[in-house]
């Protein structure tokens, strides 16, 4: 009992660096007609400005598979909440656009690598029993940080700040990283890296406190040297090698999927999408908070059955839901257009509720589960780092065109995402593999890769 205390502490705490990340996604969502009016943007500079921490945060998740392996995922989490701290600060004393655009990109280096980093080292200090709700926690720390940052855009807004508001949404999230960094002082490094490195006698400690799979850690420490196979393989050998094929597939596919429903274009957009539906200011800011609210709750019922639904069963549910309710949405900007009436900005929030519910019970609750599972010991951080650069460049590429392709047609854009949704619910059924309650030994095993 004392070991799943321990360990279920631990991945809150590294699962705080999903918290910023939620909310360094969200916060620019309350942001966008301040940023376009004071820095005179068009709706392509707009989805610039939104894109540049993706693009920051697509760095950072290409690039922190390497030092997770040579410093440790504990350090790597330090360097993150540091990161954090400083875009928070940063975007709120922003002297124009080019220092704000600066500011982004380092927060979203801070986002790219929690991505990578915060999933991964839960996965590898989680007993298996027990791994897929632990991991989970980081998607609902996600989830959390996006309601927390979409009611302190609405909270912030209701304050009458003017034209600073926009600094105080972005500077809150200073706070948090702040807490973020003192509570990993407490956590351990994880025990396959300290394994992989040569710390036996550390990793039988983490191993102590954390628990094993196996009730033996002695068995538990022989079979992750045997995954890891140093005799044979090289912690540094590459990924993209033939053996590695199914998991790149599979971790590729799952993220663009994510990315393929339009959900960073909700989390970005929201109020702008409500506002096209016929809503005001701040009734689009509330229905904003709805959204966060619907996303938290259904991540809540994700992670509390994922370990015994499983993971495919998850993502059938979601994708079924996606294209109901993108469909619904398509229909709805097809037949108001740019004149909305009562029911047709109902029947858009409703829609647009439906899909959140559906994404935070599939994909949301599911990707980084997923994708920190299906790669092997020796190259997890590399494998975690591909899938993370995945689904960042897709939400890079949806964030920035939605601006323009919504000027164009709302039922367009939706219709191309449920489009997109009906290939996802294809691959779940003929190609996903279903992973829970299996130890991270045993699934390598499972996609044949010795």
């Amino acid at each position: 009992m004392k070991s799943k205390k321990f360990v279920f502490f631990s991945s809150i705490v590294a699962a705080l660096g999903g918290l910023l990340f939620g909310f360094d996604t969200a916060v620019i969502s309350g942001t966008t007609h301040w940023l376009q009016k004071i820095y005179n943007l068009s709706s392509f500079e707009l989805g610039f400005t939104v894109a540049s921490a993706l693009i920051g945060t697509i760095l950072g998740a290409v690039s922190v598979g390497k030092p997770s392996d040579k410093f440790g995922r504990k350090e790597v989490l330090f360097a993150l909440a540091i990161l954090y701290f400083i875009s928070g600060l940063g975007t709120a004393f922003a002297w124009d656009w080019i220092s704000f655009l600066l500011f982004r990109f380092i927060g979203g280096l801070a986002v790219g690598g929690s991505s990578v980093v915060s999933p991964m080292y839960i996965a590898e200090i989680s007993p298996a029993k027990y791994r897929g709700r632990l991991v989970a926690i980081t998607q609902f720390n996600i989830v959390l940080g996006i309601l927390l940052a979409f009611f302190s855009n609405y909270i912030i807004t209701e304050l009458n700040l003017g034209e600073t508001e926009w600094r105080w949404m972005f500077g809150v999230q200073a706070v948090p990283a702040i807490i973020f960094f003192s509570l990993l002082f407490f956590t351990p490094s994880s025990s396959r890296w300290l394994i992989a490195i040569g710390k036996i006698e550390e990793a039988k400690e983490v191993l102590r406190k954390c628990g094993t799979d196996s009730g033996s850690i002695e068995e538990e420490v022989s079979e992750i040297q045997i995954s890891l196979d140093l005799e044979h393989h090289q912690i540094k050998e590459s990924l993209f090698q033939k053996k590695y094929t199914k998991p790149i597939l599979l971790a590729a596919a799952i993220a663009m999927f994510n990315q393929l429903s339009g959900i960073n274009a909700l989390m970005y957009y929201a109020p702008h999408i409500f506002k096209m539906a016929g809503s005001g200011e701040e009734s689009a800011l509330l229905q904003t908070v709805a959204i966060g609210g619907t996303n938290l709750i259904f991540t809540m019922l994700a992670l509390l059955i994922i370990d015994q639904f499983g993971r495919k069963k998850l993502m059938l549910v979601g994708s079924i839901g996606y294209i109901i309710s993108l469909g619904t949405t398509a229909w709805t900007f097809y037949s108001f257009g740019t004149s909305f009436n009562e029911v047709g900005s109902y029947v858009v929030l409703i829609s647009l509720i439906l899909f959140i519910a559906s994404h935070a019970f599939g994909q949301g609750a599911v990707i980084w589960v997923f994708i920190s599972e299906i790669f092997p010991n020796r190259v997890r951080a590399r494998g975690q780092a591909l899938g993370s650069f995945t689904h960042w460049v897709m939400a890079a590429l949806i964030s920035w065109t939605f601006p323009m392709f919504a000027e164009v047609s709302g039922g367009h854009t939706f219709a191309f995402y449920a489009i997109c949704m009906i290939a996802q619910l294809i691959w779940v059924i003929k190609v996903m593999p279903e992973t829970k309650g299996i130890s991270l030994e045993k699934i390598q095993h499972k996609l044949g890769i010795e």
